[in-house]
C-alpha cells in the first residue's frame, strides 16, 4: 500500500450547530447526503455527528490537494459507518474522478470528537 495524501481537519461543534439553526435544511442538503444526514439525526447528539463529517470531508479533500475547486463537492464526499460505527469514505462524480487521476484507490479515515471539537485524519491510499 502506498500514501498518496494526508489531511486531518478540526471544528468547533458550535460553529456547525450555528450553520444549522441559521440555514436549516438548506446547509444541510448542501453539505451532507441524504445518508449522512439520516445517520446524524438518529443519534442522540446531532451536532457532533454533522461536525465529525464535515471535518472528515475537510480531511478528503486535503489528501487530494483541491479544496472545493476542480470539481470536487460536499456531496461527493460521503461518509458511511458500518455497523460497528467504523467509518468510511465513499467518492462519487467529480472527486472520484480527482481521486482516480491522482491513483487513490481508497481514503482511510478516522473521526474523533469532544465536548467541544470534531477532528478527522484521511489518509488515501493506492495498491501497489
Amino acid at each position: 500500500m502506498k500514501i498518496i495524501g494526508i489531511g486531518t481537519d478540526i471544528v468547533e461543534i458550535v460553529r456547525i450547530g450555528q450553520m444549522v439553526e441559521r440555514h436549516g435544511e438548506v446547509f444541510l442538503h448542501r453539505v451532507y447526503t441524504e445518508e449522512e444526514i439520516r445517520y446524524c439525526q438518529k443519534r442522540k447528539e446531532t451536532y457532533p455527528h454533522l461536525a465529525g463529517r464535515w471535518a472528515a470531508k475537510e480531511a478528503v479533500m486535503k489528501t487530494l490537494g483541491t479544496g472545493w475547486s476542480k470539481g470536487v463537492s460536499w456531496k461527493d464526499i460521503e461518509v458511511r459507518s458500518n455497523q460497528m460505527g467504523k467509518p468510511a469514505i465513499l467518492l462519487n462524480g467529480g472527486t472520484q474522478e480527482v481521486a482516480e487521476k491522482l491513483g487513490i484507490d481508497e481514503v482511510l479515515i478516522t473521526i474523533s470528537h469532544c465536548r467541544t471539537f470534531a477532528t478527522a485524519t484521511a489518509i488515501a491510499t493506492a495498491n501497489e
